[in-house]
């Protein structure tokens, strides 16, 4: 069905420039609103016809706008803002231009998306960090307790674990300055605080992962948790999106760049532009997954004598990501294999 109109948003932080086109390119309307009256955004909106294409840049705080819109029937596209700066640059940039391009690359089918998860997807993600940022904060203020102890000399090499039971019995008696005493107090509190949070966070989790039969099949995998399952869920989406295991393990970044001149073919680093947690994941795995599957402890140690420990774990990392496209895509539990050894035959002189 073809669309009346196409429309482009640059949006901002306080204000949003909206540009308008018709099928034929033709600017409608050009118009700046304000994001903080909400009923007014959905008043405008809904006096486009359904479905009529919407293009917002995936910039930071673009998922209200999203919902915004989906809410009123409009079809929402997410615009790859590193993809489209190639194709649009401009010596001149304003608001009404980059709206103005933006509707202009949809209409003319030219536009780089990003995928646009489902609300409940973008729910779990949120979670799923929320959880990451919380543990992130409690390492850092169990550091600085270690830091309080370290400034005067205070060594607890016998206390395997320093935030136990038997570790916090040692810091409730251990001699300070007031200074330092308070001062670690204060960082103990913080860190039984977030306990809670991450306790009540985990619980939340744990409930998704009990209903979702996916998240329980990559948990087949040796290294991948619960936690992990779930995060590798969240951020990898619909597999089907992946045409490839080879898309997938360029999403995850643990394909390497490659250059060509005439004949010559160039390999660089991992790229950049990827996503950060299913590779901290799969690459956490490796550690666990090389001591269950003997075929991928092999083919780590083999790596690691000739390219040494990083490259084995990407690769490892980069097999692992193949079995779990493999494993959504058949909804299958992982397989290990045992290696084949090569049989030598003796001959008679």
């Amino acid at each position: 069905m073809e669309k009346l109109y196409h429309i482009g948003v640059d949006l901002h932080r306080k204000n949003l420039q909206v540009a308008v086109l018709n099928k034929e390119g033709d600017l409608l309307d050009m118009r700046k609103l304000g994001t903080n009256d909400k009923e007014v955004l959905k008043e405008y909106f809904s006096s486009f016809p359904e479905e009529t294409p919407v293009v917002i840049e995936s910039t930071t705080g673009w998922e209200w706008l999203s919902d915004l819109l989906e809410e009123e029937g409009l079809e929402v596209k997410l615009a790859n803002p590193q993809k489209v700066k190639l194709i649009a640059e401009a010596t001149i940039k304003t608001d009404k231009i980059d709206a103005t391009t933006l509707a202009q690359l949809e209409r003319t089918n030219f536009l780089p998306c990003s995928y646009l998860a489902p609300r409940q997807i973008r729910e779990r993600r949120e979670l799923l960090r929320h959880r990451m940022i919380l543990v992130r904060l409690r390492t850092g203020l169990k550091s600085r307790v270690h830091s309080v102890l370290s400034k005067k000399g205070i060594i607890t090499e016998e206390i395997t674990d320093l935030f136990g039971k038997r570790g916090r019995e040692f810091l409730k008696e251990v001699e300070l300055p007031d200074i330092y005493k308070e001062e670690m107090n204060t960082y103990l509190n913080l860190i039984d605080t977030i306990d809670k949070h991450i306790e009540r966070k985990e619980k939340q989790i744990r409930k998704i992962v009990k209903e979702e039969e996916l998240a329980k099949l990559l948990m087949t995998i040796p290294g991948i948790s619960w936690f992990s399952a779930l995060l590798l869920l969240s951020e990898i989406g619909d597999i089907a999106r992946f045409s490839s295991p080879k898309k997938l393990c360029s999403y995850a970044g643990l394909v390497p760049t490659t250059s060509q001149t005439d004949e010559t073919v160039y390999h660089g680093h991992l790229k950049k532009d990827s996503n950060k947690y299913i590779k901290w994941v799969v690459i956490e795995a490796v550690e666990h997954i090389i001591k269950k599957d003997p075929v991928l402890r092999y083919e780590y140690e083999k790596i690691l004598r000739s390219k040494g420990k990083n490259k084995a774990r990407v690769a490892i990392a980069r097999k692992l990501c193949i079995s779990i496209y493999y494993m959504l895509k058949n909804k299958q539990v992982y397989k290990m294999r045992e290696r084949k050894r090569k049989r030598f035959i003796q001959v008679n002189p």
